[in-house]
């Protein structure tokens, strides 16, 4: 018997074993295989802190915190993608698509979608309270507002800001980034006005706490996004004409948090625009 058959012959140990399944597969391609694990752990660790703060698991602001590291770790796996092709190409060696290409694709999509939120940040003032009446805003009854309402409101140090106490600085960087929400004209009755937000506030889900069709009151809740954050709204009717037109001021608050991100003033846009049919702006 020969070397070459004595070789062939002995039995083969665990570190000469072909590398087969998965294991060789992420030997083949080892930055695709990373580049799509993190963004999509990126992105279930996006979801999972939302929602395990919308269903008590944590509180809101933990759930808040942990947002920007999933951005940082979409971050990392679209550099190491891209550090990936880059290589690939000094080394001349033809890049594995499949997996580098979705976790590129993913970590490119969330990270937008995150930049979005930030340019949102960046763009609105740090306000939670919207609304149509900003020298006489519709009060809350059966609700609450939050004690710290007034707390926290941007510009104390601001130039142009400076010397204004916490509600004149609301209010006026509440004009500068919602001109256009204003009280509207309705040519119906207060009552009917009323019943006729009532309908459409059920209708969108929120919990009606409130409503007093005679006064032209109404106060109702609503709930948003994975994390469940609760705006208190109200709507207040005043007759006009003789009865016969109403003027219509709605408020939206957010429960917790400084910056709402537009939420409020989108919600009390879209509600009045479908409360009036064509809103038009009160004179």
């Amino acid at each position: 018997m020969d070397r070459n058959q004595q070789q062939n012959d002995q039995p083969t140990t665990e570190s000469t074993k072909p590398v087969t399944g998965k294991l060789a597969t992420l030997r083949r391609d080892p930055k695709g295989w990373v580049t799509l694990v993190l963004a999509v752990a990126a992105v279930i660790a996006f979801f999972g802190a939302a929602f395990g703060s919308g269903i008590g698991l944590w509180g809101w602001k933990s759930g808040l915190a942990a947002l920007p590291w999933t951005g940082l770790v979409a971050l990392i796996a679209l550099i190491i993608a891209v550090i990936g092709v880059l290589w690939d190409r000094r080394k001349n060696r033809k890049t594995r698509w499949p997996l580098l290409g979705l976790g590129a694709i993913i970590s490119l999509a969330f990270v937008g979608y995150l930049a979005s939120y930030a340019m949102t940040i960046a763009s609105l003032p740090a306000i939670h309270d919207i609304t149509t009446d900003l020298a006489d805003p519709p009060q809350f009854s059966a609700l609450t507002l939050r004690a710290d309402n007034w707390d926290n409101i941007p510009g104390a140090d601001d130039g142009e800001l400076r010397g204004l106490n916490p509600r004149q600085r609301w209010a006026t960087l509440h004009q500068d980034a919602y001109p256009d929400i204003r009280s509207v004209r309705i040519d119906q009755p207060v009552a009917v006005v009323i019943e006729k937000a009532k309908r459409l506030a059920e209708d969108r889900g929120w919990d009606v706490v409130n409503v007093d069709p005679a006064s032209g009151h109404l106060e109702a809740t609503a709930t948003i996004s994975l994390f469940r954050f609760k705006d208190d709204v109200v709507i207040r009717a005043r007759a006009a004409e003789n009865g016969s037109a109403s003027i219509i001021d709605m408020r939206s608050v957010s429960r917790v948090g400084t910056h709402d991100l537009g939420a409020n003033a989108k919600r009390v846009r879209q509600f009045l625009s479908d409360l009036s049919g064509t809103t038009t702006a009160a004179s």
